[in-house]
């Protein structure tokens, strides 16, 4: 594995970081903070409720990807144009997403919520119930985590022909909240709240920072690869 292709995963893991924080997904993810919670009185049945929901989460983005990319592979012309041409395309989507995360470019998109009757249909599944839980939220995109995934990780993933290890990185991240959520639950529920409050504010400050960098990134790269300038 060189330089390159670590940076990659290491940024693969902080985009689904980024997404976990982000209103609309950190709403989802208290929401999976309360299914697992339930069992506050059986600590390691609450770490392993978080881990496969972390589990169920990241397959579900790898299943995803592969999709994705496999459909856009298939087709060896189109292939042949996206291992050339990515770079072209890579500046104005990365432009995009960074309007989208600073909040300067907004979509609508639906998503699946949990409701009591599907929570009380999920405790019944028991452990599977977490796998399930994880495979529910990581479909419900929201406009900022469809933006990363989409419009970020997924072009990231066809340059760099990662079809596995950088979705794997990226569900691994959007579901670090909850991990951490659940050892708290673990240590003493007193905890949550301060944790949920640093993250709060946390996330105004990285979805900027983080918008910023891609829409400076994506001029970069529209101006080398498209408008032909030597920086």
């Amino acid at each position: 594995m060189n330089d390159s292709q670590l940076i990659a995963i290491v940024s693969a893991c902080w985009l689904g970081i980024l997404t976990s924080i982000s209103p609309c997904p950190m709403a989802t993810n208290i929401a999976a903070i309360s299914y697992i919670g339930k069992k506050v009185d059986r600590p390691l049945y609450v770490l392993f409720s978080g881990l496969l929901y972390t589990a169920g989460r990241t397959l579900t983005y790898v299943i995803l990807a592969m999709f994705i990319i496999f459909s856009l592979m298939a087709i060896p012309d189109l292939s042949f144009f996206l291992q050339n041409h990515m770079n072209k395309f890579l500046g104005p989507i990365l432009m995009l997403a960074g309007l989208v995360l600073l909040g300067w470019l907004k979509f609508n998109i639906g998503g699946p919520g949990l409701t009591a009757k599907w929570q009380r249909g999920l405790e019944k599944l028991g452990f599977g119930g977490a796998i399930l839980l994880g495979f529910l939220f990581a479909l419900s995109f929201c406009p900022v985590s469809a933006a990363i995934f989409f419009g970020s990780l997924i072009p990231v993933a066809v340059e760099h022909n990662s079809i596995v290890i950088m979705p794997t990185a990226y569900g691994v991240g959007t579901a670090i909240p909850v991990v951490a959520a659940a050892i708290l639950i673990s240590l003493g529920s007193r905890y949550i709240g301060a944790f949920f409050n640093k993250l709060f504010s946390f996330e105004r400050w990285a979805r900027r920072i983080t918008g910023a960098i891609f829409i400076l990134l994506g001029l970069y790269l529209t101006c080398v690869y498209i408008l032909g300038f030597s920086l």
